[in-house]
């Protein structure tokens, strides 16, 4: 990283790259180049035996990629990047590269229908089994473990639930075993840093608010460097037994001259190698320019969102809003111990309300949601949902002809920067449908 700056405003512009040591040109250059010169052959067996770092081949590696990799560690305060063609890919390689034939992942059930359907077919028919789990009880993740179980699963604000998921006490149930939780953050860049809550590992599709044009697609894993692989090494074979398609590296071991990143290396070295789901250079520069004004975008989404949220709140053919905002917690729906709050305001005078009922956060935060094409166009009709439901006949006449269903349909968040966010504190909003 080449900005010290701590801000993630600073980071978005500078992380990563500061100029070119050749020409002093500080914009990223795009890098449109399969291959690599090495200075000798022995440069070259270093780059291969990972005794150094370098630039091998596009398919694993390129500076441009490289830059964005380092850009968003340093956004998800992560030790280590690998860029990747698509979000799809993204998930796909988290997973695969714990987990093989015979071992199962658990993953929460509000998922995005892509990665549903992955998780469903595509992995089971590889030998994987996901085992899927409702996350309003933590508990059910340590429930659905056995001894092939190699990590969790989750998306930090699911697409299109809505409801935020319990990071840090899903997080907590795994660690002990060795079990590393896995978050897809596509829908809450900026606005919320798994990792600190207890994640291992982040994903993202940069299609979505990363990038934020809609010119490319791409995806990311961030390697949290913060989980240790080699304490528990038979949950995790995959990082602490001989890699025969790497020469018998073991890779918790291999790596460690360089860092806490066994995870992203091997993804790098192996899975990217082997299968090949580069993200190309040019879309890793368009993602870059996309990074440049997310800080911007997302705050301003989340005004935009809420400005809908409130213009239905007034609206009497509203039966149902679905906006984390609006999804009160019930007591009576929370299993015993889990944080509880009342309030289906998240912000302001109601925060202290909701730690005083259990909440383990000490920040304020407001979740809500937004369209990152009609909401910016302030067009509010667009952003509405409709969907027309004819009433029975035998309903009274006082009843309306049409019960209108409206979603506030796009999926992110906003969390006030007064500190770090923590799913503790919101991960018990209402789940009814």
């Amino acid at each position: 990283m080449s900005s010290n700056s701590h801000r993630l405003e600073t980071m978005l512009l500078h992380a990563g790259w500061r100029a070119d040591p050749a020409t002093g040109a500080v914009a990223v250059p795009i890098y449109q180049t399969t291959s690599y010169q090495f200075r000798d052959t022995e440069h070259a067996s270093n780059l291969f035996a990972l005794k150094e770092l370098g630039n091998i081949y596009t398919r694993i590696m390129n500076p441009t990629n490289d830059v964005l990799e380092k850009r968003v560690a340093a956004l998800e305060g992560g030790a280590a990047g690998l860029a990747l063609a698509s979000g799809q890919a993204a998930s796909a390689f988290a997973l695969q590269n714990l987990a093989k034939a015979g071992d199962n992942i658990v993953s929460s059930t509000d998922l995005y229908g892509g990665t549903w359907n992955l998780f469903a077919h595509t992995l089971k028919d590889q030998g994987i089994e996901v085992r899927f789990v409702d996350p309003i009880d933590p508990q059910n993740f340590l429930r659905a473990t056995d001894d092939r179980t190699r990590a969790y699963y989750a998306e930090s604000l699911p697409n299109p639930k809505l409801t935020v998921f319990p990071i840090a006490e899903v997080a907590a149930v795994g660690r002990p075993l060795g079990i590393p939780l896995i978050v897809d953050n596509t829908a809450t860049p900026f606005l919320l840093r798994p990792l600190e809550h207890g994640a291992a590992i982040v994903v993202y599709s940069t299609t979505k608010y990363l990038g934020g044009h809609g010119n490319s697609i791409g995806g990311l894993i961030i390697d949290g460097g913060n989980f240790d692989w080699a304490a528990h090494p038979e949950r995790q074979p995959a990082l602490n037994t001989p890699d025969p398609s790497y020469h018998g590296a073991v890779w918790t071991e291999a790596v460690k001259p360089i860092g806490p990143v066994a995870y992203a290396i091997k993804a790098r070295v192996t899975l990217l190698r082997d299968i090949g789901a580069s993200l190309s250079p040019f879309n890793a520069f368009l993602i870059i320019q996309g990074l440049e004004t997310l800080a911007l975008r997302m705050n301003q989404h989340c005004k935009n969102a809420q400005a809908v949220v409130d213009f239905l709140r007034t609206r009497k053919e509203i039966r149902r809003i679905i906006h984390p905002s609006q999804q009160q917690a019930s007591t009576a729906n929370a299993p015993t111990g889990t944080s509880m709050a009342t309030s289906a305001d998240w912000s302001g005078s109601s925060w202290p309300a909701a730690r005083r009922q259990g909440a383990s956060s000490s920040m304020h935060c407001s979740f809500t949601t937004m369209s990152p094409t009609s909401a910016t166009r302030g067009a509010l009709p667009s952003i509405q949902r409709r969907r027309r439901i004819r009433s029975s006949p035998k309903k009274s006449s006082s009843q309306p002809a049409f019960r209108t269903v409206t979603y506030a349909f796009q999926w992110a968040s906003s969390i006030s920067t007064t500190s770090s966010p923590t799913s503790s504190t919101v991960s018990r909003l209402h789940r009814g449908h």
